[in-house]
């Protein structure tokens, strides 16, 4: 199965933000639950194996935008790999929170996500990137993430990771005992690096934070994050 959504925004004459495309093509089903917050609906299992799916978002200048997720995302085995990828560009003076729920890699998936985040010189963004590894009681199945992220058109964050591969899954430089990973990306810069039980701030060189977690379960995760993101400086 191949899936395009998109979200567009417009700044309004009265300032406010005004969602003037919202394409959904299942299984990536949207909706607007408040003004400027879209919400993703699953309408069909997956993504499966073998599926091509595809979210784009613009979010113009001035303008502010909420993207979260009504449930966890259960990757399926099927017949070859499936793949995610989600572009965003944020414009001058813009603000888009990103914050799905987590990305669940049941046994036998091969998964691929992909991450293309572009930014305006002064734009703004809060992104959240969890994965579970596996159901309750199972391996995970395979995993290939990359995350590239610019400002005006300069690097700002290129990362890249694998989930389930056996060899490296258990050590401990890698995940050891972990059962999920996590990460949030800010343009909101920490004074200093800070390290704390399971989770770390790293400002990066360029305008912005990388909090990166890792937990033994999906609430774990989450409140290690959340713990990472309370030595932000205030905005």
């Amino acid at each position: 199965m191949a899936a395009r959504a998109a979200i567009v925004t417009e700044r309004g004459p009265d300032g406010r933000t005004v969602l003037t495309t919202m394409r959904s093509d299942p299984p990536l089903t949207l909706r607007r639950t408040a003004p400027g917050q879209v919400h993703l609906v699953s309408t069909a299992a997956g993504p499966l194996g073998g599926d091509d799916l595809a979210l784009d978002i613009e979010v113009a200048p001035g303008t502010v935008l909420d993207v979260r997720s009504i449930a966890s995302t259960l990757v399926l085995p099927g017949p070859g790999e499936s793949l995610m990828t989600v572009t965003a560009r944020v414009g001058a003076g813009a603000s888009l929170r990103f914050a799905p729920e987590p990305t669940v890699l049941a046994a036998g998936c091969r998964h691929r996500m992909a991450v293309r985040l572009a930014l305006a010189e002064d734009a703004r963004v809060f992104w959240r990137e969890e994965i579970v590894f596996g159901r309750y009681g199972e391996r995970p199945g395979h995993c290939h993430s990359r995350f590239d992220a610019t400002v005006a058109g300069s690097p700002l964050l290129r990362q890249e990771f694998v989930v389930g591969d056996p060899a490296i899954d258990t050590s401990p430089a890698v995940y050891g005992a972990a059962r999920c990973v996590g990460s949030v990306l800010v343009t909101a810069r920490a004074p200093e690096p800070v390290i704390g039980d399971g989770w770390a701030v790293l400002p990066l060189a360029g305008p912005g934070t990388l909090i990166s977690a890792l937990g033994s379960d999906a609430v774990e995760l989450r409140q290690r994050l959340e713990s990472g993101e309370s030595h932000l400086p205030a905005t």
